[in-house]
């Protein structure tokens, strides 16, 4: 067999079977990824003790609701730009929110005082809502992760309150 021929029969049977099987395996990965920027709709998050929720934002409608120190309610309207939404979701994707499961922690009878956080991404084909409860005793990996994701979007929602107060 010739050097040109070997070359040919190596493509044919390595490099030919290698770039199918890529295609077949990254396709349905690429085309049902439910979590892509260009189909987010918005973001609710609230917060408080045990069922009491009565701090909240929703980008779609842009209020913001936060009980201060002094138990004085703040009421505001906040709309995020592009590049907050852009940034919290790709924090997301980095932390690994969309593989949360929906419940990190447990719902407790005991203390009166257990944070409890419910972050709610919507996007045209789905939606991924986590709540987080204080009392997690789980995979410390899991909660660490999960408190950042509450800290970035607290970040996001402080930055744009400060904008917004310019």
């Amino acid at each position: 067999m010739s050097s040109r021929g070997k070359k040919i029969f190596l493509a044919i049977t390595i490099i030919v079977p290698m770039i199918i099987y890529c295609y077949i395996y990254y396709k349905p990965i690429i085309q049902n990824a439910p979590f892509r920027k260009k189909d987010f709709i918005s973001m609710e998050y609230k917060w408080g003790i045990k069922d009491n929720l009565e701090n909240h934002y929703n980008s779609a409608t842009g209020e913001y609701q936060y009980v201060t120190g002094a138990d004085s309610v703040i009421k505001k309207k906040i709309f995020l730009k592009n590049d907050d939404i852009l940034y919290m979701h790709s924090k997301a994707n980095e932390i690994g929110l969309w593989n949360f499961p929906d419940t990190i922690g447990r719902k407790s009878e005991k203390s009166m005082a257990v944070p409890r956080y419910d972050i709610l991404f919507k996007y045209k084909e789905k939606t991924k809502h986590v709540v987080i409860y204080g009392d997690f005793d789980g995979n410390p990996k899991l909660l660490d992760a999960a408190v950042q994701m509450r800290k970035v979007i607290d970040q996001t929602l402080l930055q744009a309150e400060k904008r917004s107060a310019k």
